[in-house]
Formats: C-alpha cells, structure tokens, sequence
C-alpha cells in the first residue's frame, strides 16, 4: 500500500450550524464553514464535510470554537459542461474548546503538472504547484499549492510525478471570474506552502 501523507487540524469559529449535504451507503454527512483567523488579522472561510457520527459527539452552536482534525479532498464538479476542481476539509474528528487559531497542513504526493512560476512586480518569486496525494482504494486528491521565495525557485525546478512534501496552511482566495452574464465572484482554495521538501532530489534534479 503507498505511503500517504495528508493531514489537516483547524480550529476556529463556526460560521452557522451544519446543514446536510448528501447521503452515501446508508451514511450520512453535513457541511459547515470554518472561520479560521490569520495572524494578520485575515480570515480564512474554510469548507468542512463530517460525518453525522463524528458531529454527534458535539452540540455546536454558531459562534462556537471548533478544533477539526482530518484530511483535504478534492473531487471534480461538473457544471454545464466545465469542469470545477472542489476542495474541502474532510472532518474524522472535531471538539469544541477554545484556544488560538490553528491551520496546520501536512502533505505529501508527486506533482501531477508542470509547476508555474513567476515573479511580481515587485520582485517576489511565487510557484503555482498541484498535488496528486495519494488516497486508499487507487484514489488521489488534487490539491493546489502556493510557494514563496526560495521554496518557490526550488520547486520550480521539478517536474511532473517528482514528490513533494509541503508544510504550510490552507487558505480561501476571492476572485472575480468574467462570464457571459457578467462578472461574478468565486473562491478558490489552496494550500499556501511554509516549507517544502523535495523528495528524492537527484531525481528531481535530472534534466
């Protein structure tokens, strides 16, 4: 069985109560959203699936602080015809209790394309990168990261099916999207990289 590194804990306020979401071999799970504060004052409104029994061990109300322990998946969604990538946090265990905000990420899986880097105009390096983590039953999870600086021109290097292994936190990014009725705002998720570590290096390194 492959190695699989994914790993998430939050904790932060709950937005409002969780609300069903779907129902799978007699299982069923509900959704909520995760209000996670940065350091900057910044918040990050993070998407959580649990399970109705791991829900049951708490009785939330909105306002709560929530630690959620767990994983990030991803699936594809179609939507008239264009596919979205839907990333969220997969709860296998929450508490309520107090405390400082916590966004911790542990991830691990090869590349699954080509990173694209860049450079702002004001000079900071920044790398674009999407993780195939490896999940149980043949299954992966697609995840986009975000790299800075040094660990952006490292991984810039790599290529396709090298694997990385990154440290940092998940965070919520709005955009404006232009459509045919107009613009209209959206939010994108993505893991924003702390540290990095290339696995297997001279690999990763071969032209």
């Amino acid at each position: 069985m492959e190695h699989t590194t994914n790993t998430i804990t939050l904790r932060g306020q709950l937005q409002a109560l969780p609300v069903f979401s779907h129902e799978n071999h007699g299982r069923r799970f509900f959704r909520f959203t995760l209000e996670v504060f940065r350091l900057s004052g910044a918040v990050d409104l993070l998407p959580v699936i649990a399970e109705e029994r791991v829900l049951n061990g708490i009785d939330p109300t909105a306002g709560d602080m929530l630690t959620v322990t767990g994983q990030i998946r991803s699936y594809n969604q179609r939507t008239e015809g264009v596919r979205h990538l839907i990333i969220f946090v997969f709860a296998t265990d929450i508490v309520a209790e107090d405390g400082e905000s916590i966004n911790d990420v542990i991830l691990e899986g090869p590349l699954c394309r080509e990173p694209n880097y860049r450079r702002t105009p004001l000079g900071r390096d920044i790398c674009d990168a999407m993780l195939a983590v490896p999940r149980a039953f043949h299954r992966a999870d697609y995840l986009p990261c975000i790299l800075w600086g040094r660990t952006a021109q490292e991984v810039a290097d790599c290529h396709t099916s090298d694997r990385i292994r990154i440290v940092g936190r998940l965070q919520s990014r709005v955009y404006t999207k232009l459509t045919e009725d107009g613009p209209v705002e959206r939010t994108a998720y993505e893991i924003s990289a702390l540290t990095a570590e290339i696995l297997d290096w001279d690999q990763a390194g071969d032209d």
